[in-house]
């Protein structure tokens, strides 16, 4: 693909269609899923699957707003790169590193996780020595090539979608009467307190802890750039995976709340082991410990693109260091990657120091940085869509629908989850620590500009010459 002007090697066209559809379910179908819909049926009753749908028509709808704009612009830094266009360097600035930080973190939580999954099979390994050996693998995965990484990917989210596809399989034959011994019978829905035990209000309030199960979808849009047709490939994945996504959470959960009594659903542990328990297949709890043992390393498999690629974006922009923008012959960001792990490591050691104080913090904070994500691409689609059709009528093939109320809506829908957050005493200090992440990036990001402003004026007053002005920019850049 030749070099860039600072002789770093651009990366390389070298996934496919099939990589990045499911590349995107990857990213969302995890234990979010597969454990975490517990606390939402707890808590919302039997139409928790009413809370995921309204959570998925929200992602379905950002995500569209971000198509149109990565089908009609694709680049390697998505929605960093429309921000920054929309909105001038700061947002494109803190926009990336939010984000940034955001995978880094959960680089290191998911290996976390997979060490204590592990650790429960073979009690004989520290959790944090199977942590590292997780985050070594995914590492040299994502060193070999993009196209390795893709097809990694690829298997990972097919195990996945293949466990959904046969839970539901089973369970519509469970719930309908079709599977042996069972009957039609959907009294669950009503019968413990009726449809809405805890109130209305309940429904709305879990869509807090529901949306952050669903990231993951915007991946594509960024992994895009490394495929030969960048905006074909979005707007199929956008068009196919979100639907399909809002299949796989909505008709599931309407399933097991079905098959078991919500109240029976015990926060932290599995509904789907209940569901199958009561449909009567042994061994559900070591096949699906399995299967979330998959998710975890595809959430960290990707977690390791996403935030290597978004390193080589900023260092391109100037808004990182000038070298991680070098590439290897193969088009891989080495040093982003390595840079990555850097991190995923030392969260790693923090978890096994500090569980309870310096972890927790950082886990809490990454929460509430997604959505202040999701809030740029809102903003950010509203102005460019605009200045786009005024610059080139007509030039927008993949559209956001009802332009410009719908985009308002959801960005005032993603406002009230933020809001939401500060009223709920479990959430607040998520957004507290979010809000906090966001002020000191703003504050690197003017220090940053002022440094640079006096760098490049320093020269003309001393008269020292071009020589020096190039060498002083060089070393800022760098």
């Amino acid at each position: 693909m030749g070099t860039t002007p600072n002789g770093a090697h651009q990366l390389k066209p070298g996934l496919k269609q099939r990589h990045l559809t499911m590349l995107s379910l990857g990213g969302v179908i995890g234990a979010g899923l597969f454990v975490g819909s517990s606390a939402i049926i707890n808590q919302a009753g039997p139409l928790a699957f009413v809370t995921y749908g309204i959570t998925g028509l929200i992602v379905l709808l950002v995500m569209r707003m971000l198509g149109e704009m990565a089908a009609a612009k694709p680049c390697s830094g998505s929605f960093t790169d429309y921000a920054r266009m929309a909105w001038g360097e700061w947002a494109g600035f803190s926009t990336g590193w939010l984000y940034w930080y955001f995978w880094v973190i959960v680089v290191g939580f998911e290996a976390v996780v997979g060490g204590q999954m592990i650790n429960k099979w073979i009690p004989s390994l520290p959790v944090w020595a199977i942590a590292a050996a997780l985050m070594v693998i995914m590492t040299a995965v994502n060193l070999l090539s993009v196209g390795a990484f893709g097809e990694a990917e690829y298997w990972f989210a097919s195990i996945k979608v293949v466990a959904i596809v046969a839970f539901i399989a089973v369970a519509a034959l469970f719930v309908f009467g079709l599977w042996p011994g069972a009957s039609i019978d959907f009294s669950n829905l009503a019968a413990h307190g009726g449809l809405l035990p805890n109130g209305l209000a309940t429904l709305f309030i879990g869509v807090v802890v529901v949306i952050f199960s669903m990231t993951g979808v915007e991946v594509v849009t960024i992994a895009a750039a490394e495929s030969a047709e960048p905006a074909k490939a979005i707007r199929k994945a956008v068009n196919s995976v979100v639907f399909r996504i809002l299949a796989f959470f909505v008709i599931s959960t309407f399933l097991i709340a079905v098959i078991v009594p919500w109240d029976s659903v015990v926060p932290g542990e599995s509904p789907f082991v209940a569901a199958l328990d009561r449909i009567g297949i042994p061994g559900t709890a070591d096949l699906l410990n399995l299967v979330i043992l998959v998710a975890v390393l595809s959430v960290l498999n990707s977690g390791l693109y996403t935030s290597s690629r978004l390193l080589f974006v900023m260092g391109g922009r100037g808004d990182a260091p000038a070298w991680m923008t070098s590439t290897n012959k193969r088009g891989v960001p080495v040093k982003g990657i390595l840079s990555c792990t850097v991190i995923g490591y030392g969260c790693v050691v923090l978890a096994a120091l500090f569980p309870d104080t310096v972890f927790l913090f950082l886990i809490n904070a990454s929460g509430a940085v997604f959505l202040f994500v999701y809030f740029m691409i809102c903003i950010s689609e509203l102005r460019l869509r605009r200045r786009w059709e005024k610059e080139n009528p007509g030039s927008l093939e993949f559209r956001m629908w009802l332009y410009p109320g719908l985009p308002i809506l959801v960005t005032v829908a993603i406002v009230a989850v933020l809001v939401s957050m500060g009223f709920r005493e479990a959430n607040r200090i998520e957004l507290m620590q979010g809000i906090a992440v966001w002020v000191v990036l703003t504050i690197v990001y003017f220090v940053k500009k002022k440094a640079r402003a006096s760098t490049q004026v320093a020269p003309a007053a001393d008269d020292s010459g071009p020589d020096a002005s190039g060498v002083a920019t060089e070393s800022i850049n760098s």
